[in-house]
């Protein structure tokens, strides 16, 4: 374990140190509930054992932070999340969920050390929406899945809570930590600019967003499920909605968030500032679609007495409207990293060395970007730096998948893009809501065979680079695509899951000298 007094980095973390290393790659979910979450089901060890059985290597345990939780919850589920460590072989963090102050919310990650409970119980306590709501008002409902009220004094404990968080790490009360919005573009309440503002205020901790939400069984037909938006993704807009966003950007297009999945937009706009924004994928389990299992004890008053919802109950039967894949199950956030532990691991996420995918469209993927065309190269998250003129080799490795999913079928990869966008340097503080970069483009598309078998080889160059740019990669099973290769919007109550796959990897940055 490393003390206490290690310094953490509070830095932009896109680099190229020592990416000629060849990484292992890690499949993961950083955003999973437990019986200790008001609206949840299951025990630490039934999540813990579900996520080993589907192929994860780590897992973070969020639950939802509140007033009710913030009594004893996290102290209860201490011990518990200790023995899953020791029973199964993945690796579990301690997290929960933040409710953000005036948006929506974010995961909180720390690392396996012995004062990581004091932290989260501290952070929640004092930062948490819904317990300053609570506080502000003890007469009032409990909130579930809202935050505290909007306006600037909202947004500024929002920020004021990075800048306790970075404190205390670099005070050393645990070595770490990260966060990473999630469902940003569900309420419409995640303006660019407030992005923005927690990037700006905790660099190298607030470090990206889910590019593609949890709740993917939503959108599986009634009664087994909800026949609703994937994701839940069907809201509208609302008097807390940031006012520039248009209906579009409250669905998912292709399983994925409208921030991340619409070229040229909320995403791209970030990256073409040069900031390294990353893009994670993972279950928000609470319920799993077709479960016979029930919550043990609903009521709000064993919760308020015990700090959790009670073992889960067999009924027997398939039970009617849960909307959730088991973690690992449908969606993955896959890192990069050199060892098989917790520090490790948060690197890799740290870093954006990631790609996430759905319906286990393929086993892995690699790209690899090389300045003039020379040496290993740099792989997702990193930077490197060609000559003005000079030529930028980009190569795309991809590991086809081999066995079924949990849809009954092996899928195939039917296309990959390399989409580029030119870096602009930082907007002005007037413009800090920008939410477009329409210098982002497809530059190379590849089409797969359906007969293509091992590892697949695609490589484009990248002539006369005048100025800094991205390079990032997409691909798809090609089934529900426009004609140019794009996500379309899900429409609500019919989109299927499984037939509509999508991988996404974080961006390469290419600086010019």
């Amino acid at each position: 374990m490393h003390s206490e007094g290690q310094s953490a980095p509070f830095v932009d973390p896109v680099s190229s140190d020592g990416d000629a290393r060849e990484f292992a790659w890690y499949a993961g979910d950083h955003h999973i509930h437990t019986m200790f979450s008001r609206d949840a089901m299951y025990s630490v060890d039934d999540q813990v054992r579900r996520g080993a059985e589907c192929g994860l290597d780590w897992m973070v345990l969020t639950d939802h932070g509140g007033p009710d939780h913030a009594k004893q919850s996290v102290a209860l589920q201490t011990p518990l999340i200790a023995q899953a460590r020791e029973d199964h072989p993945v690796l579990v963090f301690q997290g929960m969920e933040w409710n953000i102050p005036g948006a929506e919310h974010a995961t909180v990650i720390a690392p396996n050390h012995e004062r990581t409970p004091e932290l989260l119980q501290a952070f929640e306590r004092r930062f948490d929406g819904d317990v300053v709501a609570a506080v502000q008002n003890p007469t009032g409902p409990r909130l579930i899945h809202h935050s505290y009220e909007a306006g600037p004094a909202a947004e500024q404990l929002g920020l004021d809570a990075l800048a306790w968080l970075v404190e205390e790490l670099r005070r050393g009360t645990v070595d770490e930590a990260l966060v990473l919005s999630n469902h940003p573009m569900r309420t419409g309440r995640v303006s660019p600019s407030k992005v923005r503002g927690w990037r700006d205020a905790a660099p190298g901790v607030f470090v990206g967003w889910e590019g593609a939400p949890g709740h993917q069984a939503a959108a599986l037909a009634a009664p087994r499920s909800r026949a609703r938006g994937r994701g839940q993704y069907d809201e509208s807009p609302g008097p807390l909605s940031f006012p520039g966003y248009d209906r579009d950007q409250y669905r998912t297009w292709g399983g994925f968030d409208a921030g991340t999945a619409r070229m040229g937009g909320v995403w791209d706009s970030l990256l073409a500032e040069g900031l390294p924004w990353w893009v994670t994928a993972n279950s928000d389990n609470h319920f799993d679609t077709g479960d016979t299992w029930r919550v043990g004890n609903p009521s709000r008053e064993h919760y308020l007495e015990h700090g959790h919802r009670g073992q889960p109950v067999d009924t027997g039967r398939v039970q009617h409207g849960y909307v959730d894949f088991a973690p690992g199950f449908y969606s993955r956030t896959v890192v990069g990293a050199d060892h098989r532990d917790y520090r490790s691991v948060m690197a890799g996420l740290r870093n954006g060395r990631v790609f996430v995918v759905h319906g286990g469209l393929v086993r892995a993927v690699e790209g690899r970007v090389r300045a003039g065309g020379e040496g290993p190269g740099v792989t997702f998250g990193a930077r490197t730096t060609v000559r003005r003129g000079g030529d930028v080799e980009v190569e795309l490795l991809i590991d086809p998948a081999t066995a079924p999913n949990g849809g009954g079928e092996v899928p195939r990869s039917a296309r990959w893009d390399v989409i580029v966008g030119t870096v602009t340097g930082r907007v002005a503080d007037t413009d800090r809501d920008l939410f477009s970069a329409p210098g982002t483009r497809v530059v190379e598309s590849f089409e797969v065979s359906p007969r293509a078998t091992g590892r697949q080889r695609f490589t484009t160059t990248l002539r006369g680079v005048a100025d800094p740019l991205y390079v990032r990669f997409r691909g798809s099973d090609g089934r529900h695509a426009d004609a140019d290769g794009h996500p379309r919007v899900d429409r609500v109550g019919d989109s299927d899951p499984w037939d509509d796959l999508w991988c996404y990897t974080n961006p390469v940055f290419v600086d010019v000298e």
